[in-house]
């Protein structure tokens, strides 16, 4: 889906030269990207974008001074994508916890299609970790559209409304949906607005946020100076001092008050941000600290159950023990693991094995009809050992056979210790379905809810569209773990 999404932008693109802009044309046709770039997935947008969606090529023009060029037989299919000039464009973020809401207000216009004609036009969200969409409002001269999440139950409930196509992932991390029918020339105002998650290392807060807008969204024409702007809440812990470390863009504190700090961005530019929004900072704490947060549900929420968030922050404090951990990585080596999937997972676990401490112990089950072990029983994290095992997924890790996972998943269980000293956990690693999902959730109950002093984490991982995702998941919930997932293998 992402490449063909690349190939419409780059027929899209070539069709974009057909726009006359007149003799004072300050701005040069889109350049050529090389093959190079293009692999590395330039035409993705890495910014929130608008398209025109081109099905007839022969309405591409300038709305307002029309070319009379030749005209273009054929259609376009799939639609070609050409990229809509940006007018005007603030983002907003408000920063709670390890939780960023992110708001991108733009204005567009439809430069690219004759004033008499019309085109669908495709919005797309790109979105910084974990993110997920909250919705999307789009205004024009005479309609308004927002999107809603609907049950799949209350879709024929909805006549009353407009019917617009459902919003899809183009990625795991690039939300689109399509707009029907909007004339050439028509500014279109959009905001778009969404969470996603700020990464934690020792102390420092990190946010990132795509805003890279490639040249050719600039408005075409004389240089004319636009507004960008970036306005920042850090709402942060009560008797805690918040550090601004690393900032892309020149960020201006404007005041601190009751644990809030705000940050501003405002500029005149010529061309509109090439870098992405990156925000790092520290929260000084001294001793650990948590709280939990109520909420009621809204009058017209058809879930009334409370909510409830529970957090801990670790504060400063050095002098505290950290856990052991036992670790028992499952691995899938079957044939449908072949390629790049195999290839991605050695690479993962080279990386997790080389940032385990000395103290914490590990092992290595990899499996297909059968399971093979790195050792009979849990191996300290020493060097020399973590070198053995990169050896050894090295040399064992070949592709082929079928899908096993209950005994690999039983052999795991028995290698913890059960003392009250370390955290056992298993990661399973797959990208197959069983005939037996039922029957491996219930042995796996049995051994997690026995008397365990500290019980294991189960956390898993699918890998591709054709694994049981809803199989994986419920083993995590059943572990006390997460599950997260790779839906393209090849990505």
């Amino acid at each position: 889906m992402a490449e063909e999404f690349v190939n419409a932008v780059e027929d899209g693109l070539r069709l974009s030269k057909r726009v006359y802009f007149g003799k004072d044309r300050a701005v040069a046709p889109p350049k050529p990207i090389s093959p190079m770039e293009k692999a590395a997935g330039s035409y993705l947008p890495s910014a929130p974008m608008l398209y025109a969606m081109i099905e007839n090529p022969a309405i591409v023009d300038n709305p307002d001074i029309p070319s009379y060029q030749p005209h273009v037989g054929g259609r376009c299919d799939p639609p070609a994508l050409i990229p809509l000039q940006m007018n005007g464009v603030s983002l907003s973020v408000e920063c709670y916890l390890d939780t960023a809401f992110v708001t991108v207000t733009g204005s567009w216009r439809v430069h690219c299609v004759m004033g008499s004609r019309a085109c669908d036009c495709c919005i797309a969200v790109p979105m910084g970790e974990q993110g997920s969409i909250l919705g999307v409002e789009v205004e024009l001269p005479k309609d308004i559209y927002c999107t809603e999440i609907v049950a799949w139950e209350d879709e024929r409930e909805m006549g009353m409304t407009t019917k617009v196509s459902n919003g899809c992932y183009l990625k795991p991390n690039i939300f689109t949906v399509k707009i029907p029918q909007i004339n050439g020339g028509t500014n279109i105002l959009v905001t778009m607005r969404w969470s996603q998650k700020l990464l934690y290392h020792d102390g420092q807060f990190s946010l990132s946020i795509p805003f890279s807008f490639p040249e050719y969204v600039t408005p075409a024409g004389k240089k004319i100076s636009k507004k960008e702007k970036i306005n920042l809440n850090v709402h942060s812990f009560p008797g805690s001092e918040v550090l601004c470390k690393t900032a892309s863009h020149a960020m201006k504190e404007l005041r601190r008050k009751d644990g809030k700090l705000t940050f501003l961005y405002e500029a005149e530019v010529l061309n509109w941000s090439s870098n992405d929004f990156v925000f790092s900072y520290v929260v000084s704490l001294g001793q650990t600290f948590g709280n939990v947060i109520l909420q009621s549900p809204g009058v017209l929420d058809v879930d009334q159950r409370d909510m409830f968030c529970c957090y801990l922050f670790p504060g400063n404090e050095q002098n505290t023990k950290a856990f052991t951990k036992e670790l028992v990585f499952v691995v899938d080596i079957s044939g449908s693991m072949k390629g790049k999937p195999l290839e991605d997972t050695k690479n993962a676990l080279y990386s997790a094995l080389s940032k385990l401490d000395p103290q914490d112990s590990f092992n290595i089950i990899a499996f297909n009809g059968g399971t093979y072990l790195f050792s009979q029983c849990l191996e300290l994290a020493t060097t020399e050992s973590v070198e053995s095992a990169k050896h050894w997924i090295n040399t064992n890790f070949v592709a082929g056979g079928d899908t096993n996972i209950l005994n690999p998943l039983n052999q795991a269980i028995k290698m913890f210790s059960d003392t009250s000293k370390s955290i056992p956990i298993i990661f399973l690693i797959t990208d197959g379905a069983v005939d037996d999902e039922k029957h491996i959730c219930d042995v796996m109950k049995t051994h997690l809810t026995k008397k365990w002093q500290v019980s294991p984490r189960l956390y898993t991982f699918g890998i591709g569209r054709f694994c049981n995702h809803y199989f994986l998941c419920m083993l995590a919930m059943l572990g006390r773990g997460f599950y997260n997932a790779a839906r393209d293998r090849f990505n």
